[in-house]
């Protein structure tokens, strides 16, 4: 199984990715144990002087005026981890929660939050076991970081609360503890409040919904190019030189992508000969432009993501001459935002596929194509309503894409009077990405079916190969109507594991 090695200087998105949805292990570097235990020596010199310091000596948010005594700091690190464990609704995604707590043991192994190496080595235990906490749906705000969320998390490692086992089981965490020979932490000064104070939810699940949408981006540009061919377009309003002149480097990328995909067409501007069209619609001719955009804007999320992926998020926090200062870093802002762009982009990708797939089953624009891709119109209904459901994933889209962000709730007595709301964004963009999935499904079925339907004319050799793979998956081509629910659900199956593009890339070679 692979291994992740986690060290001072923060990790990477690949790490992430393997730690959340492969199972990977994870170990602790000796650079990151010298680290942990430097910073601890700073934590207890500071815990043992008479002079308060937030998080170390005294309570926590607006009860930060009280001085606690030490006889009762172990109670007050339990206590704020009982107190914050407060999530509500449905239970959370086992990737997401395994995102949450890699990324918090990043942060606590880069030195600067005084948690003791034995904490750390628990918590990387608690993940190569396979134990997941049960978090929440809600209870995070976004600042102070992901508190309920970290909180559920921090319960399980003092074995309380309840967990999923690795056979998926819940169950009372410390009972899967001990079954794996795990000692439940007794937390002291400043660890309750570090293992909660991190913008790690969310941040998880960007790096998540950035890989799927990797894949649902180039998905996108094969099944625009197959409707372009489909409706009998031109690929020349995707020529390099006419995207250079605009330069925006997704744009210039989708255009190539379809340009490949299209590569050896007997279809694309075939309509030339009979049926004069000087330009395509905007929903054909455009499909890089928007496409595109939603590619830079991945880009700057990205690397919203790199930098935070690199960060030590807590409060206070030990810097590296000795002393431990309070800060706003646990603000979700900048996640947050990045992750509203991205529902925003998700929403135009989808609004503007839904668009291709009314226009091949509209006769009166679709040059040629018979109503709703029928069999026997009349007598069947075609797709009329794989494209109603299309439509109603894409207004859902829509709802998705008015951004969290924007809004704030103050809490803790005005302690934290401004919020970023960041975990909610994180949470519908990933409604968002699956939905988005679904949407290029439909406009795969709906295009693979039309070129089946231009008979005497030849696909390009990809779009054939994308063809014989979505058939072989078990997505049925033209005929009288049928059960359409499970074309369509395995249409999704097929985008959303990758096999589009693979099949695209077989011809293509990799798509950009």
């Amino acid at each position: 199984m692979h291994t992740v090695v986690v060290g001072t200087t923060g990790v990477t998105a690949s790490d992430v990715l393997a730690v959340a949805r492969a199972g990977a292990r994870v170990e602790l570097s000796d650079e990151a144990l010298a680290a942990l235990a430097a910073a601890r020596e700073v934590v207890d010199a500071l815990a043992a002087k008479p002079e308060p310091v937030y998080g170390v000596s005294t309570g926590f948010g607006a009860l930060a005026t009280r001085h606690i005594s030490p006889e009762l700091r172990a109670a007050l690190q339990r206590n704020i981890v009982r107190s914050h464990a407060a999530g509500m609704g449905p239970r959370v995604e086992r990737e997401v929660v395994r995102a949450l707590m890699f990324l918090r043991l990043k942060t606590v192994c880069s030195g600067h939050t005084g948690v003791r190496p034995e904490v750390a080595r628990t918590m990387a235990d608690v993940l190569n076991a396979g134990i997941t906490p049960v978090v929440h749906e809600y209870g995070s705000l976004g600042c102070s970081g992901d508190l309920a969320p970290l909180s559920h998390c921090a319960l399980t490692l003092m074995g309380e609360g309840d967990a999923e086992g690795p056979d998926g089981t819940v169950r009372p965490a410390g009972e899967l503890l001990a079954e794996h020979g795990i000692a439940p932490v007794e937390l002291r000064e400043k660890e309750g409040l570090a293992l909660l104070n991190g913008t790690d939810g969310m941040l998880g699940m960007l790096v998540m919904a950035l890989a799927d949408l990797d894949t649902l981006y180039k998905s996108a540009d094969i099944t625009a190019a197959l409707t372009m061919e489909a409706l009998l377009g031109t690929d020349r309003v995707l020529a390099p030189e006419l995207h250079a002149i605009r330069p925006h480097p997704g744009q210039a990328a989708s255009a190539a992508n379809m340009l490949a995909v299209l590569r050896g067409s007997g279809l694309t501007g075939h309509h030339q000969d009979d049926a004069p069209r000087v330009q395509d619609a905007y929903s054909v001719r455009c499909a890089p432009q928007v496409a595109g955009a939603g590619r830079d804007t991945m880009a700057h999320a990205a690397l919203v993501a790199e930098r935070e992926l690199a960060a030590a998020v807590d409060n206070p926090v030990v810097l590296p001459d000795g002393r431990v200062e309070s800060n706003g870093n646990f603000h979700g802002a900048p996640v947050a935002y990045v992750l509203d762009f991205l529902a925003v982009a998700a929403a135009d990708l989808g609004s503007i596929a839904e668009r291709r797939t009314d226009r091949l089953l509209d006769k009166n624009r679709s040059h040629g194509l018979p109503p709703f891709l029928a069999d026997d119109a009349g007598v069947d209904s075609g797709l009329m309503i794989a494209q109603y459901t299309q439509a109603a994933l894409v207004g859902e889209l829509k709802r998705l894409a008015v951004p969290a962000s924007a809004d704030s709730i103050p809490s803790s007595a005005m302690q934290e009077d401004h919020v970023s709301m960041g975990w909610s964004a994180a949470r519908k963009l990933r409604t968002a990405v699956d939905n988005l999935a679904r949407v290029i499904a439909v406009e795969l079925y709906a295009a693979t079916r039309a070129i089946q339907l231009r008979e005497g004319l030849t696909p390009a050799p990809a779009s054939r190969a994308v063809i014989d793979a979505v058939r072989a998956a078990g997505v049925q081509g033209p005929g009288p109507d049928r059960y359409l629910s499970p074309d369509l659900a395995a249409a999704d199956a097929f985008v959303r594991a990758g096999h589009l593009v693979t099949a695209a890339e077989t011809v293509t070679g990799p798509l950009r």
